[in-house]
Order: C-alpha cells, then sequence, then structure tokens
C-alpha cells in the first residue's frame, strides 16, 4: 500500500471509475494528494451538477463518459473504484492483470489516516451501530468522525484537515473488496445471510468478502463477532486478533450475553463482577439486543466509561425505514422496515413480532433465494402482499405456506394488507428485496408506504364520519 501513496504523492495518472459520492470525493483527495487525476463514468457529463464539471476543468482532470474503457483505464498508474462498480468489469480485469493497483475510496482515505478505527460490517445492524457508537464515543471523548458507508466518506474526513479521536466506520462487502490494506483497532461483523448475490458467484464468497474485516489486524486488536451466526461461528479461530463474542442466550466471556432485556458484559473469562447495561425500548425490538451487544463490547474496548454506555443508549433514537411504526387504523398497526433489503433482515422482523403478520414483501430479486425465510413466514405471517419484479417468483416460493395476493403497487398493496389484517394485527413492509425496479432507495419507498398508510388512515377517518 505505502506503493500506491508513492504513486499518489508522485504525481502518477490516478484513474477514478465511479463518481458517485465517494467517487467524487476520492478524486478530490487525489487531487489534493499531488496525483494526476483522471475520471471515468458510465453516465453522460452533463448528468453532473455545474460545480463538479467547473473543478474538472479547473483541475485539468482527464475524463471518459459513458463507459469504461480499457483504453482509458490502461493508462492509470493507480486505479480508484468506487463501491458501485463491479470488480469484474473487463477493463478493471485487464488493469490486474497489467499489475496496475486498484484500491477502493476507503482503503484510499486510510493511506493519509494515523487515528484509530473502529470498523462496522455485516449484512444487517451496521447503521444501527455505528450511529449508536458515534453517540457513545462523542459522550465519551467528543470529537469522533462518523461515516463510510453511511453519510460522509472516508476521504472527505481526509480532506477536511481537522482531526478526530477515532473514526467508527460503516464498512459494505464492496467497500471491504477493495480495501486495501485495513486494520481497526476494534472490528464488528453482527451477521451474515444471503445477499448481494447477483454481484457475488455463490454464498460463500460474500462470506469471505466480510470476513476481510478481519484479515489485517494484530493479535492485540480487538475481533467483536456473533456467535449465534452459524456463518461466523466457524472462523474466530482462524482471525488474526482478539475475540471477544456476543450472543443472545449463551454465557460466554470474554464478550457479551443477554439476560432478559439486560447485557451482561465480562472483558476476561476471570471477570469476578460483569458489568450489566438494561436495554431501553428503543434498543429491545428485533435484532437491536445483538446491535446493542456489539457496541458495549466495542465500546468498553475502546475504553468508554459504562455512565457514557447508558446514557446514550437511554437517548438512541430507531433509524428510519428501520422497524419505524407508522400508523395504527382500527386496531392494525403499520410499521415501515424498508430497509431490509434481505432474507436476514425479514428474518429478524419476523422474529420479534409478537402478534399476527401481514406482510408486505417484493421489489427487485438479489439472488438469494427465499427458503431461509420459509419457517418465520410459517410461524408468523398470515398473508403476504407481493410488490415489484420478484412478486411471481415469491408467490411461487410461498405458496404451500401461506396466503399471498400481487399488487399493483404501494398504494394497492397497502390497501389489499388492510383487508387481510383484523384488529391486533401488524403490516409490516419488510420487502427482503432491493427497491430500485420501482423507486429511487428504501427511504423513498418507506416514504411512499408511509404516504400510502396517512391516505388510507384519512379515508378510514372519512367513512367513520360520514357513517
Amino acid at each position: 500500500m505505502e506503493n500506491i501513496r508513492e504513486i499518489i504523492e508522485g504525481g502518477g495518472r490516478c484513474t477514478v471509475v465511479g463518481l458517485g459520492a465517494s467517487g467524487v470525493s476520492a478524486a478530490r483527495l487525489l487531487q489534493a494528494r499531488g496525483a494526476r487525476v483522471a475520471v471515468s463514468d458510465s453516465r453522460n457529463e452533463a448528468e453532473f451538477d455545474g460545480d463538479f464539471r467547473q473543478w474538472l476543468g479547473s483541475a485539468a482532470v482527464a475524463a471518459e463518459w459513458g463507459g469504461h474503457s480499457g483504453e482509458f483505464l490502461l493508462r492509470s498508474d493507480c486505479i480508484v473504484v468506487s463501491p458501485g462498480v463491479s470488480l469484474e468489469l473487463p477493463a478493471l480485469v485487464a488493469a490486474r492483470r497489467q499489475r496496475i493497483p486498484v484500491i477502493g475510496e476507503m482503503g484510499l482515505a486510510c493511506l493519509f489516516i494515523d487515528e484509530p478505527i473502529v470498523a462496522v460490517t455485516g449484512t444487517n445492524g451496521k447503521s444501527t451501530v455505528v450511529r449508536l457508537l458515534g453517540d457513545i464515543f462523542t459522550k465519551s471523548f467528543g470529537d469522533v468522525f462518523v461515516g463510510g458507508n453511511i453519510g460522509t466518506p472516508v476521504a472527505d474526513y481526509v480532506l477536511g484537515g481537522d482531526r478526530a479521536r477515532l473514526l467508527v466506520l460503516e464498512v459494505s462487502s464492496f467497500q471491504l473488496d477493495s480495501i486495501g490494506f485495513f486494520q481497526p483497532q476494534v472490528a464488528v461483523l453482527l451477521n451474515i445471510s444471503p445477499d448481494h448475490l447477483d454481484r457475488y458467484p455463490d454464498y460463500d464468497a460474500y462470506i469471505r468478502s466480510k470476513m476481510r474485516v478481519f484479515a489485517d489486524q494484530k493479535p492485540e486488536q480487538i475481533a467483536v463477532v456473533n456467535s449465534d451466526d452459524p456463518a461466523i461461528s466457524a472462523w474466530p479461530e482462524k482471525l488474526p486478533g482478539r475475540v471477544l463474542a456476543f450472543s443472545n442466550g449463551r454465557r460466554q466471556p470474554p464478550g457479551a450475553w443477554l439476560e432478559d432485556d439486560t447485557v451482561i458484559y465480562a472483558c476476561s473469562p476471570e471477570a469476578e463482577q460483569p458489568e450489566r447495561y438494561p436495554l431501553p425500548v428503543a434498543l429491545l425490538a428485533g435484532p437491536n439486543p445483538a446491535n446493542a451487544m456489539a457496541a458495549i463490547i466495542a465500546a468498553r474496548q475502546m475504553g468508554c466509561p459504562p455512565a457514557a454506555i447508558d446514557q446514550a443508549m437511554a437517548a438512541f433514537q430507531g433509524l428510519a425505514h428501520r422497524m419505524t411504526p407508522v400508523a395504527e387504523i382500527d386496531g392494525v398497526l403499520f410499521i415501515d422496515d424498508s430497509k431490509a433489503t434481505n432474507i436476514g433482515a425479514v428474518q429478524a422482523a419476523l422474529q420479534s413480532m409478537a402478534r399476527p403478520v401481514v406482510l408486505i414483501a417484493g421489489g427487485r430479486d438479489k439472488r438469494g433465494g427465499y427458503g431461509l425465510l420459509e419457517e418465520a413466514v410459517r410461524q408468523k405471517v398470515k398473508a403476504m402482499v407481493l410488490i415489484g419484479e420478484a412478486r411471481e417468483a415469491m408467490a411461487a416460493a410461498f405458496a404451500s405456506t401461506v396466503r399471498t395476493e400481487l399488487a399493483a403497487d404501494m398504494e394497492d398493496a397497502v390497501r389489499r394488507a388492510m383487508q387481510q389484517a383484523a384488529p391486533g394485527d401488524i403490516v409490516l413492509l419488510s420487502p427482503a428485496c432491493a427497491s430500485f425496479d420501482m423507486f429511487t432507495s428504501y427511504t423513498h419507498r418507506g416514504e411512499v408506504f408511509a404516504e400510502a398508510v396517512r391516505r388510507l388512515k384519512a379515508d378510514s377517518a372519512t367513512r367513520a364520519t360520514a357513517g
């Protein structure tokens, strides 16, 4: 990795492939550090804002629009790839064959970071744990950077110049694929379930990608893992760092476990008085107890006082579109879990339900299969209303398990779900699919759901008044 830094600071030609938020930040960082910058994007130049296009001209940046050609990329001394760009792109494969270094924006930024890093990955729960850790560290130390896959790209932190006490980074599997040398002081792996199999050749490849977060750690650095997760349980003895595990049921010092609604934490097997952290209501639903355990271990290993942890957990607000109550209509509670874009997230949501569920699901299939959802659906779901490109495939998968209906759009889905529900039931939007067939993002999908629920509630109130 030192070679890449030498290329950059020595004025080498560094090409950024993909100009999303992290790609734009990477281009600006490269230019600030002395590289000759080039950029390549599949979109047309006119789709970018005027300020960025002006910067490209003022910084004398070479640009390729409308695709990524080998001719353009192979003139590079180093390539920085955005997370949304597949590493199997033919031009990138050709570059690696010619031994041109390929690194991601986060890996690039970490070349210029000396502060301690706490990294959080996993199929589900990353954003919740990163936000919670950000709150805990801020109460403990004051100046903390929170970003990565959520919020601010790490390159922007380096560009900003001010230095934090430590960095808390959400790290996706795509970022880990191109991270280069990465050595977090604490690395957290929350869970693994099938996801992004439209990009990975198989589930094992996806698991290996997640495990990359631990690969460069030293023996004294900390690996926090979920010992209840079957995809993770075989790995701890292979990890280079010191492993602390968390579990919903098993007492397992060093680490954390759950007793009723309280997290018990022991820093070592010899700890005579384990610490106790009662969980507030916001951290009791779905996978949040596991998220809280992981955050507590990471925070204590970084020296945060127990009082700061308790204060941050007490003040913590659940994140939008993650098991968010929207409204109650005639005794039926509507919950927005639009962030649940894979089957593991839907499993966790359903397992937390104590009332019968009418499930709204579907969207763009991520090729993870639906078999792992069958038992949770059988136990918790009375009916499914299906939307989007995957609706027929999901209807076929669950035909022998539960009653299914196909909806034309979200408005139709909400109304059909209400017809299937009875007072005391829950209508849960937890799609198990990506949103991009019908919506711009999972956030947009959740907003459309909430608006449809509000209209339904208004219609119900109007009918009640008229009656």
